[in-house]
């Protein structure tokens, strides 16, 4: 338990905290960027952008000759807030890292956006990666989700024409549309370049989704797709209705989150945890770890007392990782699943003016016993996988593939018949006559017109059915379960 300074210390944290913005681009199409964790004073940068002296003026002075140089002697009229924009963008990209950036007046205006959890658009997060954008992560139960895209997934193109040098902003622009129209993205993964095509759909504002198990009536099953405004709310209403429904005890399914607001992960964290237990530490440059406790501030007196389980996996980031480890550390909760992604540092949003933004790194975060997950991620206490087959990469459900093809696209096609239970000779990629034979019967067997040909509906109704097996497979899910079982005996 913390002693009265440390509570009066945690209504200064709060105040501390002005702002977490969830650079949670996907469900907003895909909007801008990277998980961001935490948000914590943005006058800490502020007060360094104040008046110039000694060294630094000379760096100023510098970068005012090159402007009025461009300005008066380029061969043609130049934009003064592109040159700006550009100056701005050039240093925080010389830190040479993926989650500080520059939010020129569309970036932050969708920015903000996201704060709401008014979300539309294919289901992922992206970032800046180079030249490109990158996926960052899928969110569950999205069309990226159901596509298969992957953290990682650089976006070449999209409708056919290059993404190289667009930018956060625009790649979004072009990815949005009509709920019900379709997008084809070209993608790059690791060496190999392939084509997707989704269809947009509207996205559920609803973060927070429970029901009770469908074998165990005592077991709550809820699922938090991002930690947004109003996941907290939506937490705690969630828990109350399955109370009533009869649920002493609850699995919290953060697996594809990707993360979201600091206040939300403190305010559902806090819920399961003592009066006083640590959340999380925060540690800023040349500065002692500040610690964040649970207590009313955050949780309104809400507690949860019954046995709970977190379930993460490696899309599982940012303010999910603060959530698991919190009650993994200081609940002794167990965590199952695999590794999460492993973001463990702390971004600040700086408001530069004219409705731009700058977001840059500015501490760490640590768990409540002082580990840094960063590019490690919070480790289960349990390991449990999807089988193999969960694993399989996407591929074009828009083309058709036939007798005599060969690519890595048939190796997928072959592995996800053979997991359906349809026998082959092989799955090299080839496809040959055991490949035609199990397609004509995958065909029959679904009521669709049999041609033996992996055509657009066929391959919709293999990737459904793969889906529908992997969700009946959830490994994570079933050890869930059976650890709760146990504690309710």
């Amino acid at each position: 338990m913390a002693d009265e300074p440390k509570q009066n210390n945690q209504k200064k944290q709060k105040k501390t905290v002005s702002r977490f913005v969830p650079i949670f681009v996907g469900i907003l199409a895909f909007l801008i960027g990277v998980f961001l964790t935490i948000i914590v004073g943005f006058f800490l940068i502020s007060r360094t952008l104040m008046a110039p002296t000694g060294q630094n003026s000379s760096g100023f002075n510098k970068i005012s000759t090159v402007y009025q140089t461009i300005k008066q002697n380029y061969y043609r009229p130049v934009n003064s807030e592109k040159l700006i924009d550009g100056a701005v963008n050039g240093m925080v990209q010389s830190l040479g890292d993926q989650f500080s950036e520059y939010l020129p007046k569309e970036d932050a205006s969708d920015l903000n956006t996201t704060i709401s959890a008014s979300f539309g658009g294919i289901g992922a997060s992206v970032k800046q990666s180079g030249n490109y954008v990158a996926v960052d992560a899928p969110v569950k139960d999205t069309p990226a989700k159901k596509a298969g895209l992957k953290t990682g997934d650089i976006i070449l193109a999209i409708d056919g024409q290059s993404a190289k040098n667009l930018g956060v902003s625009k790649v979004v622009s072009k990815i949005r549309g009509k709920i019900g129209t379709k997008v084809k993205l070209t993608l790059k993964r690791d060496d190999r370049q392939f084509d997707v095509t989704l269809t947009r759909a509207k996205i559920p504002v609803k973060t927070v989704s429970g029901k009770l198990d469908s074998d165990n009536k005592q077991i709550g099953n809820i699922q938090i797709s991002t930690f947004s405004e109003p996941t907290a709310k939506e937490l705690k209403q969630t828990i109350k209705k399955l109370r009533t429904q009869g649920a002493k005890s609850f699995v919290i399914d953060l697996r594809g989150n990707p993360g979201g607001t600091l206040p939300t992960a403190l305010a559902s964290a806090s819920m399961f945890l003592k009066n006083g237990q640590t959340i999380m530490q925060v540690q800023q440059r040349d500065s002692k770890p500040e610690r964040f406790t649970a207590g009313k501030t955050y949780d309104d007196g809400f507690k949860v007392t019954e046995p709970t389980v977190v379930l993460v996996d490696e899309d599982s980031a940012s303010a999910s990782e603060i959530f698991a480890s919190a009650l993994k550390e200081s609940a002794g909760d167990q965590i199952i699943g695999t590794t999460s992604f492993g973001k463990g540092t702390v971004q600040t949003v700086s408001d530069l003016g004219h409705d731009s933004e700058m977001k840059i790194t500015t501490a760490r975060w640590l768990t409540p016993d002082g580990h840094w997950i960063n590019k490690k991620g919070v480790r289960p206490t349990i390991v449990a996988k999807y089988p193999d087959y969960a694993y399989l990469s996407t591929f074009d459900v828009e083309k058709t593939y036939k007798s005599g093809d060969s690519s890595r696209t048939i190796i997928t096609i072959q592995k996800s018949l053979q997991a359906l239970g349809y026998p082959l000779d092989q799955t090299n990629g080839v496809y040959d006559q055991s490949t035609l034979d199990a397609v004509k019967q995958f065909q029959n067997d679904y009521q669709i017109p049999v041609s033996g040909e992996m055509d657009p509906t066929t391959n919709r109704r293999l990737t459904e059915a793969l889906s529908q097996l992997i969700g009946k497979n959830d490994n994570a899910y079933k050890q869930a379960i059976a650890t709760l079982t146990a504690k309710l005996k």
